[in-house]
């Protein structure tokens, strides 16, 4: 069963993963005009918005953001299913690439801002396919109770199971790690520059990269295969 896989590093590496979605989105939503990269429940209620035209939400921004995601994500996991490589591996490439696009974006916001809707929806085309491909991958790794992104369903688990049964750590570190991930995120759009999250987010993604590498790499990981 899954449950009873071997994980190794895998679910410390997901907790990191959902930091990093907290950080993307506090980015776009605040920097990119009340649009989600990552969460596409919050996302298509906003794209319902914009068609209403209400909220102050750009359709044009909302729907490119859920097509690049949709992309990302069909592109991440038909790449993760036809391979045959440890998991860590897997996840190394991805967070590579993924860590790749983030760094681009930064050096966009870096060098030019957000000057105008060109640079905003260019932004969110990165910023999609990169959170998309994630959950892409993510879903295939097949590691139990870390989503990193979406956790409606992690917490109605949590509260329907309190009192019934200890509380799963997985679960509830994966909450935690995405509200860290958002007020972080939000603390330095305030307090330090606009592309800081990107540029921590990009940080966090490689050590990840290398983490999960160098974790594959060792003699007992096949155990975690």
């Amino acid at each position: 069963m899954t449950e009873r896989r071997p994980q190794g590093p895998l679910p410390g590496l997901l907790v990191g993963l959902t930091v990093v979605s907290g950080l993307v989105d506090a980015f776009s939503l605040l920097s990119l005009g009340r649009v989600f990269v990552s969460n596409m429940t919050g996302n298509v209620v906003f794209l319902g918005f914009a068609i209403a035209g209400t909220g102050g939400v750009s359709i044009e921004a909302s729907l490119l953001a859920l097509v690049a995601f949709v992309l990302g994500a069909r592109v991440g996991g038909r790449w993760a299913a036809d391979r045959t490589l440890h998991r860590g591996r897997l996840l190394a490439i991805a967070t590579g690439v993924q860590a790749g696009l983030v760094i681009v974006a930064a050096i966009v916001v870096s060098v030019v801002g957000i000057p105008n809707l060109a640079t905003q929806l260019a932004l969110l085309g990165l910023l999609g396919l990169a959170m998309g491909g994630q959950n892409g991958v993510v879903r295939r790794l097949g590691v139990p109770g870390l989503p990193t992104t979406v956790l409606t369903r992690t917490i109605t688990g949590l509260v329907v199971d309190a009192g019934h049964a200890p509380l799963p750590a997985r679960p509830l570190l994966s909450v935690l790690a995405l509200l860290c991930g958002a007020i972080v995120g939000a603390a330095l759009l305030r307090w330090l520059a606009l592309p800081a999250p990107l540029w921590l987010a990009a940080l966090l993604l490689v050590g990840y990269g290398i983490g999960a590498g160098v974790a594959a790499a060792r003699p007992r990981s096949d155990d975690w295969r």
